[in-house]
């Protein structure tokens, strides 16, 4: 007897394949990880499992995450389709490179879902899917390598509060942080897909010193009023890229500069130098 899981496997593997060829670009994403029932014989198949678990009482997505909680149904988790939303919008449709990864697409699915939830994915882009992987969606593909789940408060409330902040001022430290997170979160066309994103959301949740700094310029008066990238003077063999954070002071208009330089030549970034003054040259 045919084995049905294996054979889905070897599809998975056969769309890896292909993005793996294919794929010239990396993509570190801030967004939403989200499955999607891709066929009718699928939606009934996970009908006939969710009447086999204990769902009274529960919503709609508790219900999801308990089907997809049970190792007996891991094989729905295969056939489902996942997407990856940023602000809402569909934008990528995510293969993983080890199938065993699956467990981390699950624990993707929460129970009691916020709109402060956040997913990273790490990997590379491929090219558009065909219509009949996602149920006639024509989307770029990641191939994923990494991809781990927190929620924004968490993120927040695990920065270290930079040394000179009382006690008292800690609340006022963590909603800087909040809106410089939110900031990087709702640039236009964030998606992670170029080289400037990347850097930029790789330090959203990375750089603890970006979220000091903020706090610092908002205690002295000053507002956050734009963030830029550029490529580093030393960028050569490896591609480095300048992040600067502009504050300009609430009373005297005057604009100060701060810059990071991240290193986004391979598939994982890295900063370069600890943030400091930025002059233009």
């Amino acid at each position: 007897m045919a084995n049905f899981d294996d054979l889905d496997q070897t599809e998975a593997l056969d769309q890896t394949e292909a993005v793996e060829r294919s794929s010239s670009t990396y993509v570190f994403a801030l967004g939403r990880v989200e499955p999607r029932i891709s066929s009718l014989a699928l939606e009934k198949e996970f009908a006939h499992a969710t009447g086999q678990a204990r769902t009274a009482g529960l919503t709609d997505p508790q219900v999801l995450e308990t089907v997809l909680a049970e190792r007996q149904n891991r094989y729905l988790a295969r056939q489902l389709c996942w997407l990856l939303t940023v602000e809402r919008l569909e934008t990528y449709i995510l293969l993983l490179r080890d199938p065993t990864d699956f467990e981390l697409l699950i624990q993707a699915v929460r129970p009691s879902p916020s709109a402060l939830d956040v997913d990273v994915v790490i990997g590379q882009r491929g090219p558009l899917a065909s219509p009949d992987l996602c149920n006639g969606l024509i989307l770029p593909t990641v191939l994923v390598d990494q991809l781990y789940s927190f929620d924004r408060e968490a993120l927040i409330n695990g920065i270290p509060r930079p040394k000179g902040v009382p006690d008292e001022e800690e609340s006022q430290f963590r909603e800087s942080a909040r809106g410089l997170f939110d900031h990087i979160m709702q640039l236009a066309d964030n998606t992670g897909g170029t080289d400037e994103y990347r850097a930029l959301n790789y330090l959203a949740v990375r750089s603890p010193s970006i979220y000091a700094r903020t706090a610092e310029a908002h205690a002295d008066n000053f507002s956050l009023t734009g963030v830029d990238v550029r490529l580093s003077r030393l960028s050569g063999v490896r591609k480095i890229l300048d992040v600067i954070l502009n504050y300009t002071h609430r009373e005297t208009g005057i604009t100060e500069s701060y810059f990071t330089r991240v290193d986004v030549t391979e598939e994982f970034p890295f900063q370069v130098t600890a943030l400091s003054a930025y002059y233009e040259r």
